[in-house]
């Protein structure tokens, strides 16, 4: 049977990838000709995974499957509590993204590399991260949890889904920030 919220986390996780190694082709390739384009598309790129994953999807990652995913598969104790340490510390991780983007923006190239080097680990971070939970998180899930488990999950999970993933009825307070996103990317991406 497929499960409502296995399909959103995996479309959710499928977004975020998109955005992330959009973000990564962005950071290499740098300001080039326009600066204010630039700072401006990852400024927007940090918001909404300040906004979006870290508030919304992880809590429900966090709060909700990952506990019920404890109690059937013990020895994933360890795993789970790593991506729950992973969840709390994202969006301190994103907060200083988005100083230090702004302190190469406002006090020049000298603040660049902190930013670049400081964003590549961030990016790789969330890749592997988001690789755990679907190659041993949601595969363990699917083959032990039970019908009333998916059940609270899959309602639980269509409560609040990716705003930008474009599956989902789109929300008009996000309809901006997609926009700005996908017109001012440069390049290969979203």
């Amino acid at each position: 049977m497929k499960h409502a919220s296995l399909q959103i986390i995996r479309d959710e996780h499928a977004s975020l990838g998109a955005m992330l190694r959009s973000m990564r082709a962005q950071v290499v390739r740098g300001p080039v000709d326009s600066p204010e384009q630039f700072f401006d598309v990852l400024r927007a790129m940090l918001f909404y995974i300040d906004e979006f994953p870290e508030r919304l999807h992880h809590t429900k990652e966090t709060e909700l499957l990952f506990p019920r995913v404890v109690v059937v598969a013990p020895e994933l104790q360890e795993l789970i509590a790593q991506l729950d340490r992973d969840h709390q510390q994202g969006e301190k991780a994103v907060r200083e993204l988005q100083h230090l983007l702004l302190a190469w923006e406002l006090l020049g190239d000298s603040r660049m590399q902190v930013f670049v080097d400081a964003a590549l680990r961030f990016l790789d971070f969330y890749l592997e991260h988001m690789r755990l939970e679907e190659t041993v998180i949601l595969p363990k899930a699917e083959k032990l949890l039970t019908e009333a488990d998916w059940r609270a999950l899959d309602a639980a999970f269509k409560l609040n889904m990716d705003p930008l993933g474009g599956k989902f009825p789109p929300n008009p307070a996000y309809d901006r920030l997609f926009t700005r996103i996908v017109l001012k990317t440069r390049g290969p991406g979203v």
